[in-house]
């Protein structure tokens, strides 16, 4: 396998620190993680602008933005094209595009141009088997402190959920704050896992202790209510 096949086929992991780049957006130049230093960021790529898949996609995560903010997060878009076909497209999507009730969708995120694939083959997003000159849809979740805490890949064909992205995003900042794990199918209000005990001891007490907010199925499964 030669070099740029490896660099294809490499990516950051979770746990790592994301690699950083300087790109050219539509929203000007920026340097990550720098100028999102305290900050989580949605770092998502797209196989083509003026695809259909792409534009539902957009332009859901711009509907979401401010939700997003809410959540100390901000959105990087990717693609392999030129700025001024970004630009195009973006124009096109709120002109001409309505979807689901959204229209004059404007997109105010940083969209990059990244025509040499440098910040997508960082982040692994050109697979051959997929395509040699399209990104796959790739989310990388990378928090304050620029660590990649949760990556999906999509097939090109396959529009991704936006409103799961932003359930993981709550439920991570959650788990840091409290010290605690989510359940499958978690949502914000649900009940939360507190964390196995590490002894016989521990496992013993807590399952005889008495808790208004906390409750066990056994020694290693118990619940708290959500705050």
């Amino acid at each position: 396998m030669d070099e740029q096949a490896k660099q294809q086929f490499s990516m950051p992991l979770i746990g790592d620190t994301a690699p950083s780049f300087k790109a050219k957006t539509t929203q000007g130049e920026i340097t990550f993680p720098d100028d999102f230093k305290g900050k989580w960021v949605i770092l998502f790529s797209h196989p083509a602008d003026f695809t259909p898949v792409c534009t539902t996609e957009f332009m859901t995560f711009a509907t979401m933005q401010q939700e997003l903010r809410a959540l100390n997060t901000e959105l990087i878009g990717l693609s392999i094209d030129s700025l001024y076909a970004h630009i195009a497209w973006l124009r096109t999507i709120k002109e001409k595009i309505e979807f689901k009730g959204m229209k004059n969708v404007e997109v105010m995120f940083p969209l990059i141009e990244d025509i040499k694939m440098d910040v997508a083959m960082k982040f692994g997003m050109v697979q051959p088997g997929a395509s040699s000159t399209q990104a796959v849809r790739a989310v990388f979740i990378i928090d304050d402190k620029a660590k990649v805490r949760l990556i999906l890949y999509y097939p090109m064909s396959c529009g991704r959920n936006m409103q799961e992205i932003k359930r993981a995003i709550i439920a991570m900042q959650k788990a840091d704050k409290e010290g605690i794990a989510t359940p499958a199918n978690w949502q914000p209000g649900d009940d939360v896992i507190v964390p196995p005990p590490g002894s016989c001891g521990a496992a013993k007490e807590r399952v005889e202790a008495k808790s208004d907010d906390t409750y066990c199925l056994d020694w290693f499964m118990c619940f708290r209510k959500s705050k």
